[in-house]
Formats: C-alpha cells, structure tokens, sequence
C-alpha cells in the first residue's frame, strides 16, 4: 500500500530532474558528498552531476541570490534552505527580487526558480529550527508556494514548478521525510485516493463506495498522515465519515480540486492562527459552499505559543491526530 520513503522518493527525483535537463543548478549548505545536505536528500547528487550541485557559504540571502540570478540568465535552480526558519533571512530576496523580476522589466521575464524549505516540528529541535512559516510568503504576486505531500509525485511537482517559469517556494515537513509515499491509489485498508483539479490538483482521501460525508478535512501535505488518522479515529470510534482534500500547491489557491463534499469543512495546519493558508481556504469557499454548509468552517492550527524544545512541551503547541479529531467532535456536537 505504501512506497519508499518520501525522503528516498525526493532524491531519485533530484537525480532524475538533473539527468533530464543539464540546464537545472542545486544550491545550498553542505549539500554536496558525502554530507548530502541535513536530511540527505541531496545525496549522491554532487558525485553524479559534479559543478552544478553546489555547496554555498552560510547566507540564504546570498544562496537564494545566486539562484535567482542564475534563473534571470536562463538556467534554472533549486535552492536548498537548510530549515524553513532561516528563509526569512531571504525574504528580500524572493519577494523585491525573484518574484517581481517576472514582470517589473515590462515584459514577462521567466524566474525559473525553486526553493526548499524543510519545515515543521514533532522532532524537538526548538524555536527557530521547528516554524512552519508558509503564511508569510502568501499573496506575493508572482511567487507560489507549494508543499510536498506523500501522494503527488515529487519528479512531476517540481517539473511542473520549473515549467512554470516563476520562483516557487517548496515547503517539506522534516516528519513527512520518513513516512512513505502512498501509491496506487491505496491509502490503508479502508482510505482510497486519487488526484484531482489541474496542475498539480490535490489528493482526495475517501471511503470506498461512500459518497454522503459528515466532514470533509482540508491540510497541507506534512499533516496527511495525522489528518489519515484523525479520519480513522473518528470513523471507527465516533461513526463519522470524513474525507480528505491534500493539494500540493497551496498559493495561488485552485478551488477546483478543493470543493468539499461534507456538510462540514475542517482546514488543519501547522503554524499559529492570524493570516494563515487556512484562514485563506475558508474565505475562498466559504461564498461558493455557502447555501450547503451546515456550521462555520473550523480553523485548526497550533497554539500561539513559540516551539519549545522540550518534547512533552512541544506536543502542547502543535497540532496532532487527536487535536483535529477533537476539534471535527466540536463542530459537529
């Protein structure tokens, strides 16, 4: 039911995008052999395709630079920021450089440039190594962001982020890494999906057979598998029946692959409420499911709190399996 490791599965696909198109640049901090970057998902690539993945100094606003400098001359690049915390030490980088030179030369320029972000907690690293900082990159004209899920395929989301031609920020939940990808369109013994809405669309986790939902669940991709859970508790414990919408592409927002079927829509992220992805998907549905939706959409994200390193801490601040069930209880009681 499930494939390799999302961490394994990224890799092969940086051998694979590299091998295909000589024109694509790896950049980023110690990620060349044998290190591999700090959760090895550079490896092997600095052996293979020698001066075009390289190790950069300690700057991310010098790394994203060069990125998007070498996307402005017409190659294309991914950047590695080594935790998401650090990608605001480019901030003015992505948004007064790569996403306005799209366009502020009076003609379209293409910024073919993509850069990683491992985000998210759950692994005890504290404060400014756990943040999951999505928030303060939407609304950017020009700049997309994106998220890395277990059922989209990784070779073909960032394909499609290259083709696109404009700088994207690719976040990846440092948890998700050692989950595996779900294929064949078999989740677990009770969960199928399949993929929905166009380019990149999002993942729709269902009942076989069911077609009346009591709730219909919208995360990111690092929470798929909590989210999976969340369903699974609240099915067989609570007799209520959810389904899954899992996109991979999280700004621009495409409603095509995001229209629920529940009566009732739960949006769960990482990250504190106030200006989040999640405040953003309920007031883009919020007018189009209106004349079906029996209560408020419910937002779930993590405390407001900073991350503490602690572990017993820590699960006190982010958002589990169990907080998205209680939460779906809440709604629907």
């Amino acid at each position: 039911m499930t494939g390799r490791r999302v961490a394994e599965h990224l890799n092969q696909a940086l051998h694979e995008v590299l091998a295909a198109d000589p024109a694509v640049y790896v950049l980023g901090e110690d990620i060349a052999d044998p290190y591999g970057g700090a959760f090895k998902i550079t490896q092997g690539l600095s052996s293979r395709f020698g001066e075009r993945v390289r190790s950069t100094p300690l700057s991310e606003g010098a790394i994203v630079g060069a990125g998007a400098g070498l996307a402005l001359a017409g190659d294309k690049a991914i950047v590695e920021i080594m935790f998401a915390d650090f990608v605001f030490l480019a901030f003015d980088q992505l948004v007064n450089f790569a996403a306005k030179s799209t366009s502020m030369y009076g003609r379209p320029v293409p910024m073919p440039l993509i850069v990683r972000c491992p985000s998210g907690g759950h692994r005890g690293y504290g404060p400014t190594h756990s943040q999951s900082p999505h928030k303060h990159f939407l609304g950017v004209p020009g700049l997309s962001v994106l998220e890395l899920t277990p059922f989209h395929d990784a070779r073909a989301l960032i394909e499609h982020c290259l083709a696109g031609q404009k700088p994207c920020l690719l976040f990846e939940d440092k948890v998700l890494y050692t989950r595996r990808m779900f294929h064949g369109g078999v989740v677990d013994d009770l969960f199928r999906f399949e993929l929905a809405g166009d380019g990149p669309g999002a993942a729709r986790v269902h009942l076989e057979g069911a077609d009346d939902y009591d709730c219909t669940l919208i995360v990111p991709g690092g929470m798929a598998h909590r989210a999976v859970a969340a369903m699974r508790e609240l099915l067989l414990e609570h007799d209520v029946l959810c389904e899954l919408l899992v996109p991979a592409r999280l700004h621009p927002l495409d409603l095509g692959g995001l229209l629920p079927r529940g009566r009732h829509v739960c949006v769960a992220e990482d990250g504190p409420a106030g200006g989040t992805w999640g405040a953003e998907v309920a007031a883009r549905l919020h007018p189009v499911l209106w004349d079906r939706l029996t209560r408020p959409i419910t937002l779930v994200s993590a405390a407001d709190s900073i991350i503490p390193a602690a572990s017993h801490l820590e699960r006190e601040v982010l958002v589990h399996a169990h907080t998205i069930r209680l939460a779906v209880l809440e709604a629907l009681a």
